[in-house]
Order: structure tokens, then C-alpha cells, then sequence
């Protein structure tokens, strides 16, 4: 038995490497490649991975639960940079840096991440530079999210702000049948998320909801018509 549980975790840990966007499509020998370079986290809810600047010693994968990787201002406010799911890769950045980490990542949620070792994933890149091509991808599409969310942080107000998010989730934004979106996070990150508080954001849920635009039962939104949600964003920005 002892003999195979080190098979099952190599399995494991090929599988999860397997559904990343950044490993897909790699052959068996360069997975089992990378996965000699792993270790396994369990990050425990609200406990952090690690701290901005803190000496960078790999990336990480999420293999369950959920990583909140953000930044504190210098009034202590935090902001959300995204929050990282199973099969989502993070802290890529810090292979190419010797200035460490360049924000905070804590669990919103009870999870376990793989760390890939930095200088041994290093030596595999100079192997297989490919690997280098998936990795600027990775990267790009982080970038991508960024300059989505600074756009959503130039909003004027946090009812704009929200409901342009909840906008964006809607499959027919000009529809007029209800929709029902689930949080996958609490309302505290949703809030970071849109550059506000907690007790703002409620207030805010609280204004659409009276206005009829909204229903709110539990960590499920109900978007009682997208168009008119729409035409409310419009108004707000001036259009």
C-alpha cells in the first residue's frame, strides 16, 4: 500500500497539471517533468500563501478551493487584483523577477494549491522553450483581466460599478427575461472587487433591489430584467 500511494499522488498531480490551460496539450514525459517540481500547499481559510515582497520560490495552480490575490494602499484599504480558482495559475510573474512577490495571496476558502519550483521550472523552460510560448499566454490573459478591471475602477460610483458587473454576466444583455447569477465568492471580495466596502456594497444591492432591478436571496442575484439594468448603466455613464 505504502508503494502505491506516491504513484496515486504523481497521478494526481498529472491530472490537475493536465487541466491547466497553461500544461494542456503537453505530452506525458513533460508532465511528469513538471510535476517532479511540485509541492503540494494546504492553505487553511484566511491564511496567507504569502506576503507582497516576500523572496519569490515558484508559481502556484490551484488544485481546490480559492486564492484571493490582492493588494493593500498605504490607508489599508485592500483591492482585489482576481480571485484564482481550480485549474487557474498564479504568480507566473515572479519567475522572470528577483523583487519577489508582488502582492498578497490568502484562501477566501479552505484549499490546496501545487507550487512549482522556480529554478527548477526555469531550467525546464530553457528545455522546452515552448512551454515559454503557453507561459506569455497565461500571462496575457492576467493582463487582460487587469485592464478590464481598472476600466470597471474609472466608473463614477459603486452603483455604476455593480451594474456593469452584473451586466457583463448576463447571456443577453438586452433581454427581458429575469436572469440568476450565483457568487461564487462572498460579498466582502465582491466588494474589494468593485473598489468599495462591504457596507457600501450592500446599500448599493439594497437601492437596485427597491428600484425593483434586483432580488438578492443568499449568494444568488436575480436580474429581474437585464435591459432595464442596461438602461439604468447608460444613464448613469451619460449615454
Amino acid at each position: 500500500m505504502a508503494d502505491i500511494l506516491p504513484e496515486l499522488r504523481q497521478a494526481a498531480i498529472i491530472a490537475s497539471l493536465r487541466s491547466c490551460q497553461l500544461f494542456a496539450g503537453l505530452g506525458t514525459t513533460d508532465l511528469q517533468s513538471v510535476a517532479g517540481l511540485v509541492a503540494i500547499r494546504t492553505v487553511p481559510k484566511d491564511s496567507y500563501l504569502f506576503h507582497e515582497g516576500d523572496p519569490s520560490t515558484g508559481f502556484y495552480l490551484v488544485q481546490k478551493g480559492a486564492i484571493n490575490v490582492h493588494r493593500v494602499n498605504a490607508a489599508g484599504k485592500e483591492q482585489v487584483i482576481h480571485v484564482f480558482r481550480p485549474g487557474e495559475t498564479f504568480a507566473e510573474a515572479a519567475l522572470a523577477t528577483t523583487q519577489g512577490y508582488p502582492a498578497d495571496a490568502r484562501a477566501v476558502e479552505s484549499s490546496q494549491v501545487l507550487l512549482i519550483d522556480k529554478s527548477g521550472f526555469m531550467d525546464l523552460l530553457r528545455r522546452q522553450p515552448e512551454i515559454g510560448m503557453r507561459l506569455l499566454a497565461s500571462m496575457s490573459l492576467h493582463l487582460r483581466v487587469l485592464v478590464t478591471q481598472l476600466e470597471d475602477l474609472t466608473l463614477k460610483d459603486v452603483e455604476t460599478r455593480l451594474a456593469n458587473w452584473l451586466i457583463k454576466r448576463c447571456p443577453d444583455p438586452g433581454g427581458e427575461t429575469p436572469v440568476s447569477i450565483a457568487l461564487k465568492d462572498t460579498k466582502r471580495v465582491l466588494a474589494a472587487e468593485l473598489g468599495t466596502v462591504s457596507e457600501t456594497l450592500s446599500r448599493t444591492f439594497a437601492k437596485l433591489r427597491a428600484q425593483g432591478l434586483i432580488l438578492v436571496k443568499g449568494q444568488t442575484i436575480s436580474i429581474q430584467s437585464p435591459a432595464r439594468l442596461r438602461t439604468l448603466l447608460r444613464r448613469n455613464l451619460g449615454e
